[in-house]
């Protein structure tokens, strides 16, 4: 636990300033962080991180990650989506060329790896340089995010007793879900009070019930993978903790999805 704490504490040093500051260093920050994501899935996968099939998946991450104003990089002539089928052509041609040592189901892990960390990565970028104010936007994503998982905890703690999916998450409860969704919806509650974003308090429930939600689906997503490779934690870059999708796969899925609804743009 002590661990745990210390962790967070230095990683809540390192990241808020970067949040604050946006622009440049924040961008890296990201790029950093999703390329680290990255190859804790492709290491989940078995697929090693100094091969050509994870240099083309780094290349399609961030283009992926790039601004939609920006022209794609390296091949500045191409759209992401032209870039994208041209990585699928060259990952499938490279099965061939090994003679299937690296299959099919490995240009998918490379592939699906991508676009799930590339696009989550993606709108936390895009939600931080949102129109009307985007530092309160990140702010408020990131409290019902950890609202949810405080909630999910104490009132599992408190009132679990039937399990939510336990093939995938043994510990996680159905009244520890509801906790979650009903702490997010009083957390939206005062932010709007303390801080009025540009929606009223019943929209802005609403967005709570729904980044609860799919936070909590994006966390059990995360514990199928890890169960599926069998291996207890994404990595080891957060002492305590584990690896950078132990820490943001709520946000993975909560951030494309707001983009979705219209909550940002």
């Amino acid at each position: 636990m002590k661990q745990r704490i210390v962790t967070a504490i230095i990683a809540l040093i390192i990241f808020v300033p970067f949040v604050i500051i946006g622009g440049l260093p924040f961008e890296i920050l990201v790029y950093a962080m999703a390329t680290i994501g990255f190859l804790e899935l492709l290491r989940m996968g078995n697929i090693a991180k100094y091969s050509i099939p994870s240099i083309l998946g780094i290349v399609l991450l961030w283009v992926l990650l790039r601004p939609e104003h920006m022209e794609a990089i390296p091949f500045m002539w191409l759209t992401k989506s032209e870039i994208l089928m041209l990585i699928v052509l060259l990952l499938l041609s490279y099965t061939v060329l090994v003679k299937n040592k690296f299959t099919f189901d490995h240009a998918g892990i490379v592939l699906i790896s991508a676009i799930y960390v590339g696009f989550g990565f993606y709108y936390l970028l895009l939600a931080r340089d949102s129109e009307g104010g985007g530092l309160a936007t990140i702010l408020y994503i990131f409290l019902l995010i950890w609202s949810t998982d405080t909630g999910a905890l104490f009132f599992g703690r408190a009132f679990g007793k039937r399990k939510l999916w336990p093939k995938i998450s043994p510990n996680k409860t159905i009244e520890g879900a509801l906790g979650g969704v009903l702490l997010a919806i009083i957390v939206s509650i005062i932010f709007q009070l303390i801080h009025p974003l540009e929606d009223s308090i019943i929209v802005m429930m609403g967005v709570a019930v729904i980044a609860s939600v799919f936070g909590q689906i994006g966390d059990l997503v995360e514990s199928a993978f890890k169960r599926h490779f069998g291996v207890k934690d994404s990595g080891n870059v957060l002492p305590g903790h584990g690896g950078i999708l132990d820490r943001f796969d709520s946000l993975l899925f909560v951030l494309p999805i707001l983009h979705l609804v219209g909550f940002f743009n």
